[in-house]
C-alpha cells in the first residue's frame, strides 16, 4: 500500500499498486509524483519504486519546439536589414536582443528547443542592418557636410 501527493498538494491513500496504475493510465500521476510506502516516513518519486514503475504506461517525450525568441530575432533582423533609414536601427537592436536570448534558450535546453539556425541568421542580419545604417548615416552626413543635398531633398517646384 502506498500514499501519493497529488498535483493539488494533498495527500491521497492508502492505494494499492493496481489503483496507482489506474491513476497513471488516466494521466493523474507521473513518474515524478511523490509516493510513500505506508508505514514509512520518506517520500520518493513514483519512478523510484521498481514494482510501480513497471506498471506505469511509458512516458512519451514531448517533441522539441522552435524557440519563439529565435523566430522573433529572425523577423526583426529582416526588418532591420530592409528599413535602414526609418526604424531599421531599432529593429536591428531588437533582432540582436531576441536572437541572443533565443540562442541562450536553445543552448540551455537543446532537447526541448530548436531554431539555432534561425537565431544565428537573425543575429547576422541584425548586425548587417546596423552596419548598413551606419554606412548610410556616414554617407548622408558627408554629403551634407560637403554641401550636396541628397537628390530626394531637392525641391521639385524649383527647376
Amino acid at each position: 500500500m502506498y500514499k501519493i501527493i497529488g498535483a493539488d498538494g494533498r495527500e491521497y491513500g492508502p492505494l494499492a499498486a493496481e489503483q496507482l496504475h489506474q491513476l497513471a493510465t488516466e494521466g493523474r500521476t507521473n513518474p515524478q509524483t511523490l509516493t510513500q510506502v505506508v508505514g514509512s516516513t520518506e517520500w520518493k518519486p513514483l519512478a523510484f519504486f521498481p514494482e510501480l514503475s513497471q506498471t506505469m504506461p511509458p512516458m512519451v517525450p514531448s517533441a522539441p519546439t522552435t524557440s519563439g525568441m529565435a523566430v522573433a530575432g529572425l523577423t526583426f533582423g529582416l526588418l532591420g536589414l530592409i528599413g535602414w533609414c526609418c526604424c531599421g536601427p531599432l529593429f536591428s537592436v531588437l533582432g540582436i536582443v531576441f536572437s541572443s536570448v533565443g540562442l541562450s534558450q536553445i543552448k540551455r535546453d537543446p532537447a526541448r528547443r530548436t531554431g539555432r539556425g534561425m537565431a544565428m541568421t537573425g543575429l547576422v542580419l541584425s548586425i548587417l542592418g546596423l552596419i548598413g545604417t551606419l554606412i548610410f548615416g556616414i554617407l548622408f552626413g558627408a554629403l551634407r557636410i560637403l554641401g550636396h543635398a541628397p537628390m530626394f531633398w531637392r525641391p521639385h517646384w524649383r527647376l
